[in-house]
């Protein structure tokens, strides 16, 4: 079993014939036979895509279109910013069941009219920026990369894109795989929580164990905590490791994804490790760790075996300063204890 998506999830792409939607959906064709079905642009309806390989969909004028023709059941958005909350409204209007939007820099006025729309339909949409969702060797929906993913039981979800990416590795890499990977983007105002992936990952028999990866800024993984000490008092309860991003930035500072807000005396790291420990999440001190955390209420039978496990020293040093023409050789090494 999976979330969200599966080998018969069919996908049409808003965006299609831009240079990104075009380069993702060769990507996703390639992946086990991702089943895109068509493209929308309101233009070039009646043409034909073809990729660099021979691959070809074809293009419709709307997305209700394209839905009728094609019986799609999900929708992804490679549409700039300044058109992209509209693509999310059109999907919603023609009542497309699940709706995931890449674009990044949408303006937060027009994600709220977007959000509000979308809350008086059935629609559920991921994002916006965000690398999407994978359920391995089944579906690929948005920018991650496939050939990290290996079919397992762990099921993770995660603010971060890069971070997606480093959980799934380390994963793959210890033998446990993916039921699915679940990107729900970085911005304020956005589809779907931590609460709304985690309800399914506990609903789904095929996912044993979940990686939860936050960071600084709003309250979604203090709320998620809650949601999860509520449903271990029903008996709902499985093995999590997390992460939580922007430890270390200073106070009162906005960094990153420009959901990474801290305001109030909230919504800063230490709280929210706090929040996700006192719920049975065993947080990692490293992002290079998730692989090899144990989860509390169980074990996630990971091993410090991966190649990304170094050392149980949450902290790295940085090589001498190098001259300004070698700095893009700069890279991290392994503190001296290191085995």
């Amino acid at each position: 079993m999976s979330i969200l998506v599966n080998r018969d999830t069919k996908i049409i792409v808003q965006g299609l014939t831009g240079k990104t939607g075009g380069f993702h959906t060769e990507q996703a064709l390639a992946y086990y036979g991702t089943r895109m079905v068509g493209g929308v642009h309101p233009t070039k309806g009646g043409q034909t895509w073809t990729g660099s390989n021979g691959e070809s969909l074809p293009i419709y004028a709307s997305v209700a279109e394209a839905k009728d023709a094609t019986g799609a059941t999900a929708s992804v958005i490679y549409v700039p910013p300044a058109g992209a909350a509209d693509a999310i409204i059109e999907a919603i209007e023609a009542e497309v069941p699940f709706i995931t939007c890449i674009t990044e820099g949408i303006p937060v006025l027009d994600m709220v009219r977007a959000k509000a729309r979308l809350d008086r339909s059935s629609s559920r949409l991921l994002g916006p920026n965000c690398p999407g969702v994978l359920t391995p060797e089944e579906c690929k929906i948005g920018i991650m990369p496939g050939s990290i993913f290996k079919k397992g039981n762990v099921g993770i979800v995660s603010r971060s894109g890069t971070l997606t990416y480093e959980a799934v590795f380390q994963t793959t890499n210890e033998g446990l795989g993916q039921t699915t990977a679940v990107g729900i983007g970085g911005d304020p105002v956005k589809g779907t929580e931590f609460i709304d992936v985690l309800e399914l990952f506990l609903a789904d028999e095929a996912t044993q164990s979940i990686i939860m990866i936050g960071e600084i800024g709003g309250g979604a993984e203090e709320d998620a905590a809650q949601f999860l000490i509520d449903e271990a008092k029903k008996g709902r309860k499985k093995p999590m490791a997390g992460f939580i991003a922007g430890r270390t930035a200073p106070k009162g500072r906005t960094m990153g994804h420009a959901g990474a807000v801290v305001s109030g005396g909230k919504g800063d790291a230490e709280s929210k490790i706090a929040a996700m420990e006192a719920a049975g999440i065993r947080v990692s001190p490293s992002p290079a760790r998730l692989g090899t955390t144990r989860g509390g209420g169980g074990p996630l039978r990971l091993t410090p075996t991966s190649p990304l496990y170094r050392s149980a020293a949450p902290t790295r040093r940085c090589a001498p300063a190098l001259p300004r023409r070698g700095r893009e050789k700069l890279r991290l090494i392994p503190p001296a204890t290191a085995a």
